[in-house]
């Protein structure tokens, strides 16, 4: 399979200066047999939105959601719907959800939105849900049934009875690299929910799921990790054609378990370095995964960047267009029966990635 995008078959103008850039955000489109069924969809994830005091924001992450909103409003043909993947905030305040609220209001169609970590542990999401709606919903769109889950939950000792203060447990569970935090989950009552959603769902119907964390398991130590992530996978096992986007990681990751394609989203706040560049846990990253060729990991937009996502047959295809950096293609090979990068996947021809934390 060989697939190439022209980007600026997808840009309406270049006249303003963000149409020339390369932004964090992802193009996704979903192929049938019948062109006219065929749609797209834009997917934004993990701004970090963060106060500084009053309405003082930190402009880096400004700009990085406020340069993707202007380029999926110059995105043509024009997406169906936009994914917002969920950390809209960093520490999960009012003024930072409100103020990302109101980037993301300029979006020119529909909003779907993903509860990140960020985003739920300083009033558990209280405030979120108000802005945006449910935790966890469904939808179909042209023949395509969508699910949202909540993934950031965990359990309830941790959550209700270890800390202090709201803004205590909101600052440990933000932490990337943090004894205190606790494994995310999808939740007893929130499986029995899809459950009941799946079985009204014929078998043949693709299926794509949204979550903030990998429904998979990673690397604990930062919590790249669900820790039901297998019970999910039980529940899409049936479906012929199942197809998983995540934020959360700000990195490129793809994986095939069974049936089921997983491929991340890069951030469009900063990127995050590979679990391999802190051994000091074990961490199950996908075997198929291939580092991102890094030019300057201290350089905050680099290893940020856009994707294109050709799901055909529920096999996941991502052109990821790399800020200053080259563009890749990872693409499911039906001979050998997983996803590969079509550049870097053979060892002799990777670019040995720096490692930095």
């Amino acid at each position: 399979m060989d697939i190439k995008y022209d980007r600026r078959s997808f840009i309406k103008t270049s006249t303003v200066s963000v149409g020339a850039a390369a932004l964090p955000l992802t193009m996704v489109e979903l192929a049938f047999a019948k062109p006219s069924d065929n749609f797209t969809f834009a997917y934004i994830s993990d701004s970090h939105i963060q106060q500084i005091k009053g309405t003082q924001f930190v402009r880096n992450w400004d700009r990085g959601l406020i340069r993707a909103v202007a380029e999926t409003n110059l995105l043509t043909p024009k997406p169906d719907f936009i994914m917002y993947g969920g950390d809209l905030a960093q520490m999960g305040s009012k003024p930072e959800l409100d103020h990302g609220a109101e980037i993301l209001s300029k979006l020119n169609g529909k909003v779907y939105h993903v509860m990140g970590e960020h985003d739920y542990y300083l009033d558990l999401g209280e405030y979120w849900s108000k802005l945006f709606g449910k935790q966890y919903y469904s939808f179909n769109h042209k023949g395509v049934h969508f699910v949202v889950l909540n993934s950031i939950l965990t359990y309830d000792e941790w959550t209700f009875n270890r800390w202090l203060s709201a803004e205590q447990r909101m600052a440990e569970m933000a932490g990337l690299d943090n004894p205190n935090g606790s494994p995310f989950m999808v939740g007893d009552k929130q499986r029995e929910w899809l459950k009941k959603d799946l079985a009204k769902v014929k078998k043949d119907t693709p299926i794509v799921v949204f979550s903030h964390s990998p429904l998979q398991k990673i690397y604990k130590g930062w919590n790249f990790w669900t820790e039901d992530a297998e019970q999910v996978q039980a529940l899409l096992a049936p479906f012929d054609k199942v197809t998983v986007f995540y934020g959360h990681v700000h990195q490129i990751q793809y994986n095939q378990i069974g049936n089921i394609a997983f491929t991340s989203a890069m951030a469009t706040a900063w990127p995050w370095p590979y679990p391999q560049s802190y051994a000091q846990a074990q961490q199950l990253l996908p075997k198929l995964t291939v580092q991102m060729n890094r030019a300057d990991p201290f350089f905050e937009r680099d290893a940020t960047g856009w994707q294109f996502i050709d799901v055909n047959s529920g096999r996941a295809s991502a052109t990821f267009n790399l800020y200053n950096n080259t563009t890749r293609t990872v693409a499911f090979d039906p001979q050998a029966g997983h996803p590969k990068d079509q550049t870097y996947q053979d060892e002799d021809k990777r670019i040995s990635p720096q490692m930095h934390y």
